[in-house]
């Protein structure tokens, strides 16, 4: 089976900055993209960011230019350094990790895993 776990959330001012880990863990062959959505109470949950093996990146319209995501492949981290922090950020954040191969027993096999998700507060 494959883990993933998240840190880095918390209370921050707005224009803080906070910079969150997931890192995901099991017997993993690969992993094709990994991301982060978020959601707000009483809003439906968005894309903030995702990052796939090769370094390409894509961001939510109202994140871009504040934050930034990135990945270490070789320890299955990805890391989404928060800037400009502004109170509509205020959700929880979750990381997936998607297109995973993996090995169960003798078999190798592909599936999308998801944290359990982290608060982040931006409040004075």
């Amino acid at each position: 089976q494959v883990h993933v776990v998240e840190s880095g959330g918390g209370l921050v001012q707005p224009g803080g900055s906070l910079r969150l880990s997931c890192a995901a863990s099991g017997r993993i062959f690969s992993i094709g993209a990994m991301g982060w959505h978020r959601q707000a109470p009483g809003k439906q949950r968005e894309l903030v960011a995702a990052i796939r093996s090769s370094g390409a990146t894509n961001y939510a319209d109202s994140v871009k230019g504040r934050f930034t995501i990135s990945r270490d492949n070789a320890k299955n981290t990805t890391y989404l350094q928060m800037n400009n922090l502004k109170p509509e950020d205020t959700a929880v954040y979750q990381c997936h990790a998607d297109e995973v191969i993996f090995y169960s027993g003798p078999q190798r096999l592909l599936d999308d895993f998801w944290g359990q998700g982290t608060q982040v507060t931006v409040s004075s």
